[in-house]
C-alpha cells in the first residue's frame, strides 16, 4: 500500500496504463501481440495521427485547440498530390509542408489577431477546408501518378534478428522513424527552448505572461504554424498509405483521435501543461485498444464507446485537485 501511494497518477497515470495494457495483451491475446508484426502495424497506421497528435500537444498547452486538422490533411494532400504529378516525391513533400505551415498561419492570425475564439475559428477551418479538398478534387478520390510515392509507408530499415514468416527480415517503415522524429524535435522544443517555457507560460497564466514581456500572439500563432507544418508530413504519411487522397473521408475524425491521445497523454485542455512523450503513449494506446477491440471481436459500432470512456477517464484522472 505504501507503493501505491508514492504512485502519482495525475503524472504518471499514462505510462502505468500503457503497461497494464502490454501485459494483458501480451497475457490474455498472446496469438496477436506476440507477433512483432502487430507492433509494427500499430505504429505504421498510427503514424499521421500521432504526427498531428504532438504537434495538437503544442497548441493545447498554449491554451488553443484545433479542430480543422481532419479536413486540413484532406486539402493538403489534394494540393500536394496536383502540384507533384509526375514529378520526384521530393515536390509533394514540400508543397504538403509548405500548405501546412501557410493554412496554420492563417489559423493563428484569425485567432491571435482577429481575436476569434480558437473552437469557433478552426469549426470554420473544418468545413472551409474539407469544401475547397472536395471541389479541387471533384469530390472524387485523387491517385498518386508517382509510383515512388508509396515508399514512405512499404519501404524503411530491415531488422536482421526479427523475421518474417516468409524468412525475410522485417522491415520497419519510414513512416515510423518520421513519428518518432517529430516527437523528438517537439519535445526538444518544448522542453529545452525559451519558445517552450514560453507556450507554457502563456498557457498557464496569460496576463503574467503579458506582464513579463511575452509576445502571447507570436507565441500562440507560431503553435498553429507548427501543427499546420506537422499536418502536411502527416498528409504525406497518409496519402502514401493509400497511395491515394479521398477528398471525402482523408482525414476524417483525425482531429478528435489527435486531442484523444493528447488528453490521455496527460497534458491539460486548459493549457499550461503537458508532455510529448505522454501524447506519444496516448496514441499508443488508442492504437491498442483498437486492436484487441478486434481481437475481441468487439462490434466496430461499440467501439466509440469503449474509447470515449477511457478518454473520460483519462481527463478525470488527469484534471488535478479541486478547487473549492
Amino acid at each position: 500500500m505504501s507503493f501505491l501511494k508514492r504512485i502519482n497518477f495525475e503524472r504518471d497515470g499514462v505510462l502505468y496504463a500503457f503497461l497494464l495494457f502490454v501485459i494483458y495483451a501480451l497475457m490474455f491475446r498472446g496469438e496477436v501481440f506476440h507477433n512483432p508484426q502487430t507492433w509494427r502495424l500499430l505504429l505504421s497506421q498510427n503514424a499521421d495521427i500521432g504526427i498531428i497528435a504532438v504537434g495538437m500537444t503544442l497548441v493545447i498547452i498554449g491554451g488553443g485547440i484545433d479542430l480543422s486538422v481532419g479536413s486540413m490533411l484532406a486539402l493538403i494532400g489534394v494540393i500536394g498530390l496536383t502540384r507533384m504529378g509526375v514529378q520526384p516525391v521530393s515536390v509533394g513533400v514540400l508543397w504538403m509542408v509548405g500548405v501546412g505551415a501557410v493554412l496554420g498561419l492563417i489559423q493563428g492570425t484569425i485567432i491571435t489577431w482577429g481575436r476569434v475564439v480558437p473552437f469557433v475559428a478552426t469549426l470554420v477551418g473544418l468545413l472551409v477546408f474539407r469544401s475547397l479538398a472536395l471541389a479541387l478534387a471533384n469530390g472524387g478520390t485523387l491517385p498518386s501518378k508517382n509510383p515512388a510515392w508509396q515508399d514512405l509507408t512499404s519501404q524503411g530499415v530491415p531488422l536482421p534478428f526479427v523475421l518474417m514468416p516468409n524468412g525475410k527480415p522485417m522491415v520497419i517503415y519510414w513512416s515510423i522513424f518520421l513519428f518518432i522524429a517529430v516527437a523528438l524535435i517537439l519535445g526538444f522544443v518544448l522542453n529545452m527552448t525559451p519558445y517552450g517555457r514560453r507556450l507554457v507560460a502563456v498557457g498557464s497564466n496569460e496576463k503574467a505572461a503579458k506582464y513579463s514581456a511575452v509576445n502571447v500572439g507570436a507565441i500562440r500563432r507560431w503553435s498553429y504554424v507548427i501543427l499546420g507544418v506537422c499536418t502536411g508530413l502527416a498528409a504525406w504519411v497518409n496519402s502514401s498509405r493509400l497511395n491515394s487522397v479521398p477528398s471525402s473521408n482523408a482525414g476524417q475524425l483525425a482531429e478528435l483521435e489527435a486531442i484523444a491521445a493528447v488528453v490521455i497523454g496527460g497534458t491539460a485542455l486548459s493549457g499550461g501543461r503537458g508532455r510529448i512523450w505522454g501524447t506519444v503513449v496516448g496514441v499508443m494506446i488508442l492504437g491498442m485498444i483498437s486492436t484487441m477491440l478486434v481481437a475481441e471481436g468487439v462490434s466496430a459500432y461499440w467501439q466509440g464507446v469503449v474509447k470515449g470512456g477511457i478518454i473520460l477517464i483519462a481527463v478525470l484522472i488527469s484534471r488535478g485537485k479541486k478547487v473549492d
